[in-house]
């Protein structure tokens, strides 16, 4: 699940923090990217279990208006199609989420206004009237019921944002991406599969643990270095104009570019320019991009950057 262009956005969120914070304490700063990596991963789980539990809270809602003195024709003759949705009954049965669940005690029982909220955006929506007018339940429109709402209005929730962001700091900057990974789940979903149908690990790859690893120590190892090599070649410009996070985002690309010749180069070009187009200066981009491109042929001649082909 977590793949590396999310391991190279906290590699430099926490190389930022680690320099900016001046405890230069490199286990513990290593420890702090594993636990934001599974920390990452459990935000996948915990979106997994808000679908389950508007579900759950639709059930509620039925059985009370049932359970009424004096219920409405349409109360006691309810349409249950939300409420028996296959996606959702086949993952609240699913082994490996209600293991997860279970062990790392997950719950929204302390935010019942977010549930309330996306169940009251779910029922007042073109989809969901579409969805309802269906006469029994379909397993592949269960499911696309729940990717539309994932994509269409999970993403936009102000209270689920400001909420995430309460739990942990990254969690709202990585809400996109963990989204992305829910609908890939949901994609995967065979109704087949019963109970044991797989859902993600935790790294993309095998590898990604030891890309993660290496790249964050040769970063902080190699710093100095690489930060007088940036240094020399931005020379002609005012140190105060140049953004920090800049010179972060060069030291781990220099990090890479260096550490892994199987990489090509680029493929690491190419992904810094884009963290320095998200994370940093409107023009950091461009500055990123010629500073590296210079760096990169200094090394070459310099015999100091081999790459496998």
């Amino acid at each position: 699940m977590i793949n590396r262009i999310l391991i190279r956005i906290k590699i430099v969120q926490l190389v930022f923090a680690y320099y900016k914070s001046g405890e230069k304490e490199y286990r513990i700063a290593e420890k702090e990217l594993f636990h934001s990596v599974e920390k990452t991963y459990e935000l996948y789980f915990y979106l997994l279990l808000l679908a389950v539990e508007i579900t759950r809270f639709a059930r509620l809602r039925i059985d009370n208006a049932l359970h009424k003195y004096r219920p409405t024709d349409q109360e006691l003759d309810p349409n249950l199609r939300f409420a028996n949705n296959l996606f959702i009954s086949q993952l609240e049965q699913n082994e490996t989420f209600n293991r997860y669940v279970t062990a790392k005690k997950l719950s929204w029982t302390d935010h019942p206004e977010v549930i309330k909220s996306l169940y009251d955006v779910m029922i007042n929506s073109s989809l969901y009237e579409s969805y309802m007018q269906q006469e029994a339940n379909n397993y592949e429109e269960d499911k696309e019921l729940w990717r539309k709402f994932f994509r269409q209005d999970v993403l936009t929730s102000e209270l689920l944002e400001s909420t995430l962001e309460e739990q942990n700091i990254y969690w709202c900057t990585e809400l996109d991406f963990v989204v992305s990974f829910i609908l890939k789940t949901i994609k995967r979903f065979d109704q087949s599969t019963g109970i044991s149908q797989s859902l993600l690990p935790m790294y993309n790859h095998e590898d990604d643990k030891e890309f993660a690893q290496k790249l964050f120590s040769d970063t902080i190892e190699y710093g100095e270095e690489n930060r007088k090599l940036i240094d020399e070649f931005t020379k002609n410009w005012e140190l105060d104009r140049i953004a920090y996070m800049d010179v972060v985002i060069m030291m781990v690309a220099l990090a890479e570019l260096q550490g892994f010749p199987t990489i090509p180069i680029n493929v690491t070009l190419n992904e810094y320019i884009e963290l320095a187009k998200q994370y940093s200066t409107e023009k950091s981009a461009t500055f990123v991009n010629g500073v590296l491109d210079k760096i990169v042929e200094h090394l070459r001649q310099e015999g100091k950057l081999i790459k496998v082909s």
